[in-house]
């Protein structure tokens, strides 16, 4: 789990975020020194994995995983929380924002299920012509990037040094994960902002604007491959930024 140091004055405004499949919590990093004081940041690696690495447990995660182990950390702090979801953390978030401490939900070009749907059937029938994400076969229950196609499809404005560190440094994404289905969407009963990369080869953009409008999300869109948080992280600061005004959760 990645969590910022301690800060010269107090955080007002606790932001949980979830990466994507294959990205791992330091990816964060420079939202995180973009953020700024006012904001503490809380990125925990995908549920099952250690410190070091490899994955522990004897299954590959889960969405009720990754959503219980989500309320146990918004369980663990005393304030309102900003849960903030890219690609696959947009699922997680969409289905642990129901609890009560939490204020907004942010989606950073990720799914935003309704109720019923998993990342297997939104992205059952793609439109014609949209880019195939570069997934391997499943090895021992797990999904990884082609790390060849990984820069082009993921990570297109990112430089080609960070770009090939982040495809060697894949976590692997439980294929128990696809096809977890949301309950009662928490976009349903909380304010959401949704980032729209237009330049993503992973999530094509009509879909992020079709999931954002039927949530009924504040949109902003801006040219950006899927890891527009880490090319544009003050793109993504202001969004957050953005929400936590309209929630009014600041002092």
């Amino acid at each position: 789990m990645i969590r910022t140091s301690a800060r010269k004055t107090p955080a007002r405004e606790l932001v949980i975020a979830l990466h994507c499949s294959g990205a791992g919590a330091a990816q964060w990093r420079r939202l995180d020194e973009t953020l700024g004081e006012d904001y503490e940041l809380v990125a925990p690696e995908h549920y099952g994995c250690d410190s070091t690495g490899p994955w522990t447990g004897d299954h590959a995660f889960t969405l009720a995983d990754e959503a219980a182990r989500t309320i146990a950390l918004i369980d663990g702090n005393d304030r309102k929380v900003h849960l903030v979801g890219h690609s696959y953390g947009g699922v997680v978030i969409t289905e642990a924002g129901r609890h009560p401490k939490v204020a907004a939900l942010v989606y950073i070009a990720a799914f935003a299920p309704d109720q019923g749907e998993s990342v297997d059937s939104l992205i059952a029938n793609p439109p014609p012509g949209a880019p195939v994400p570069p997934i391997l076969p499943p090895q021992a229950g797990y999904l990884f990037l082609d790390k060849g196609k990984f820069r082009d499809s993921f990570a297109a404005d990112v430089d080609e040094e960070k770009a090939t560190f982040m495809a060697h440094s894949q976590v692997p994404w439980g294929v128990g994960a696809l096809s977890g289905a949301v309950g009662k969407p928490a976009w349903k009963s909380k304010p959401s902002w949704y980032l729209v990369a237009t330049e993503d080869r992973m999530i094509p953009p009509p879909a992020q604007r079709a999931m954002s409008k039927r949530a009924g999300s504040t949109v902003t869109e801006e040219p950006g491959s899927h890891s527009i948080y880490v090319s544009k992280p003050q793109v993504v600061a202001s969004v957050i930024a953005a929400a936590a005004k309209g929630v009014g959760v600041a002092a």
